[in-house]
């Protein structure tokens, strides 16, 4: 990786840094859109203690779930768990600290943070669990909970091409919170399907600039269905 061109060629320099206790933000709803390539990466090397951000946390075996089955994550903040019963498992001994977060609130704070925002006021959750201990104040008549923003050490993001410049353009659905994730880490490594030449996408197309990129990756992916739904005749 030299000047512009943020193109890596292994999954190993693409995290290289990582380290124990450091937090990751990571993009993707349910299995939709995660950087699978990279969670299997830090399963593989073992990181632990880390602080992980994301709507939930995979399922069990695939995403972000196998990071649980080592216990590398010490704390998971999260929007809910999902269909992982590893994660309600130790959510319910005691042995991850989890912390729950409207989903809507944990996508602000996310993009909060990577605006350089410290903190904001927000309706949601006031009068519920979710403002114990936060500062609450009246404006206009209406209650509000003070919610601090985040950042990572690193983000780990999907998306469906990028240039080597890392410029950026997500699919559909799968653009989710990775948009926001993208913003948010001291070093952000994606990991896209496809990597073009500078100048191939439109200016128009780009969801993402090159400023916030670190290092991309090509990545081959499953694409895994969380559930599968059929109507019965």
């Amino acid at each position: 990786m030299a000047g512009f061109n943020k193109v890596v060629h292994s999954y190993e320099e693409a995290l290289a840094g990582l380290t124990d206790g450091m937090t990751v933000i990571a993009g993707g709803f349910g299995l939709c859109g995660i950087p699978e390539g990279l969670i299997a990466q830090i399963k593989k090397m073992g990181t632990k203690d880390l602080t992980v951000v994301s709507n939930n946390c995979g399922v069990d075996g695939f995403g972000l779930g196998v990071l649980l089955e080592d216990r590398q994550i010490k704390k998971m903040i999260a929007s809910y768990v999902g269909e992982n019963a590893l994660f309600e498992q130790q959510l319910l001994s005691g042995e991850l600290e989890v912390e729950l977060t409207p989903q809507g609130t944990l996508a602000e704070k996310i993009r909060a943070g990577g605006a350089g925002i410290p903190a904001f006021f927000t309706a949601t959750g006031y009068g519920t669990p979710v403002a114990d201990g936060k500062e609450t104040r009246e404006i206009n008549g209406r209650n509000y909970v003070l919610e601090h923003s985040i950042t990572g050490d690193f983000a780990i993001v999907r998306a469906w091409k990028a240039d080597r410049y890392g410029n950026l353009v997500f699919r559909h659905t799968a653009m989710n919170f990775n948009p926001m994730v993208a913003t948010a880490g001291k070093i952000t490594v994606v990991e896209v399907e496809e990597i073009v030449e500078p100048g191939e996408l439109a200016p128009t197309e780009i969801h993402t600039p090159g400023i916030y990129v670190h290092r991309v990756i090509k990545g081959s992916f499953e694409k895994r269905i969380e559930r599968r739904m059929v109507r019965k005749d």
